[in-house]
């Protein structure tokens, strides 16, 4: 009885955010695959506030991962993005994308939808014009370039679309997001009805402790929906949620020390301050000064709760989790499936473990940029394994250096039996 008590909200959660999630990866196929970055890098690249705007412009729909923005910010940053632009599009990136903007219309409703773009948005601006104003160079134009230039060139555009939104897409974010609806079900079930309301009944202290757990944590943007949605059910203010949504996806121990280290600790602080002060002033228009109405999570707490809940649209609902399973199992498959075969056509190849690699948008970066450095005659990152398999004449130096360049951690040579050698 309690194993279908927790399958149930599980299985509710899945279907109300199923079908947004489908049309939210086709939307962000076509935006990967029609939108190249030439298109806005020449707009980006002055220490001005015009920047600042045009990186959070682009910033805001585009489908990355929370793990992916950092490479693609600093990539920006190379190629000549100011440092307040690099911010900018740091900020607004993670915490929205069409993607998730779908699933949090799907979970949390229309004014959720609306908020978490427009607060992302402003507050990426906010923190890329302080940035520019404290820094006024303009970034070096030389090093390496995003796989969207030269990725999706072709006649047959349609199934490159496909490809990304529902292969490479799924990918990066199916184990989080599942990870994220676990959690969430388990919440549903186990954690008392109004526990937030109960024991930290003050909006602003609700934020500070959503901030105390949101800002170190590694969280997925679109697994982070379901996760807002239960705790708001269990008494967590509208607020609250909201920080937790803008926070969580933007820092990261991980995003902190990249940022930290190639755009300065000066950029780093500017950074940090504009996400925690943004998702307090947002939350609290959230909670102070909107209507409650806009926010009443009653209608989820029902679905959650009773299987035999009736929806003109429930075929629908259905048909889209058990598509989105497949896809999900499908993606599963296929990256250990790629990882077995690059393992078996790399056996001559000098094998490098890389920390923080971990979506297909990582890989790419990674592999684009140690094809240009000098030996190099080839290059394969394995996401399962978080290890890049190189062959050439290189040395380790020049392996180590680039991938510390592209913002990832240089975790030192492995043999071929799987024993780390001692880091270059």
């Amino acid at each position: 009885m309690q194993i279908m008590n927790y399958i149930t909200p599980f299985i509710s959660l899945l279907n109300e955010m199923s079908p947004y999630l489908l049309f939210g990866f086709l939307i962000a196929g076509i935006l990967k695959v029609y939108v190249p970055k030439e298109m806005y890098i020449s707009h980006i690249s002055k220490p001005t506030f015009r920047s600042a705007l045009w990186a959070a412009i682009a910033g805001v729909p585009l489908p990355l991962c929370s793990c992916g923005v950092i490479p693609t910010g600093l990539s920006l940053h190379k190629e000549g993005a100011s440092k307040g632009a690099t911010v900018s599009f740091l900020i607004s990136t993670p915490q929205t994308g069409v993607d998730s903007i779908a699933a949090t219309y799907s979970l949390l409703g229309l004014p959720f939808a609306l908020l978490r773009p427009l607060a992302a948005f402003i507050t990426g601006i906010v923190g890329g014009a302080a940035t520019n104003k404290l820094s006024n160079t303009v970034s070096p134009t030389d090093i390496y370039h995003d796989d969207n230039k030269t990725a999706y060139h072709g006649k047959n555009r349609l199934l490159q679309v496909l490809h990304y939104a529902f292969a490479e897409m799924i990918q990066d974010i199916g184990k989080w997001l599942i990870i994220g609806i676990l959690i969430a079900g388990l919440i549903a079930v186990f954690v008392p009805d109004s526990f937030f309301a109960a024991y930290l009944n003050n909006p602003l202290l609700n934020m500070f402790i959503v901030l105390a757990v949101a800002v170190p944590t590694y969280t997925c943007a679109t697994g982070s929906i379901p996760l807002a949605a239960v705790l708001m059910m269990k008494g967590l203010t509208p607020g609250a949620a909201l920080v937790f949504l803008m926070a969580g996806p933007a820092t990261s121990i991980a995003s902190i020390t990249v940022i930290g280290k190639a755009l300065g600790k000066r950029t780093l602080l500017v950074y940090l301050c504009s996400i925690i002060a943004g998702a307090i002033t947002f939350g609290l228009i959230v909670d102070y000064l909107l209507p409650a109405s806009w926010f009443n999570m009653s209608r989820m707490n029902h679905d959650l709760l009773h299987t035999h809940h009736h929806d003109a649209f429930s075929w629908l609902k259905t048909l889209s989790s058990v598509l989105l399973t497949g896809l999900l199992i499908n993606a599963f498959i296929q990256k250990h499936r790629n990882s077995k075969q690059i393992k078996n056509m790399n056996k001559k190849a000098k094998v490098y473990k890389v920390g923080g690699m971990t979506c297909n948008h990582c890989k790419t970066t990674v592999e684009n940029g140690l094809a240009k450095v000098e030996g190099v005659v080839s290059v394969q990152a394995d996401l399962a394994k978080s290890a890049v398999y190189v062959e050439g004449t290189h040395n380790d130096e020049s392996i180590k250096k680039i991938i510390e360049e592209l913002g990832f951690e240089y975790k030192g040579r492995q043999d071929p039996a799987g024993c780390e050698k001692c880091q270059v």
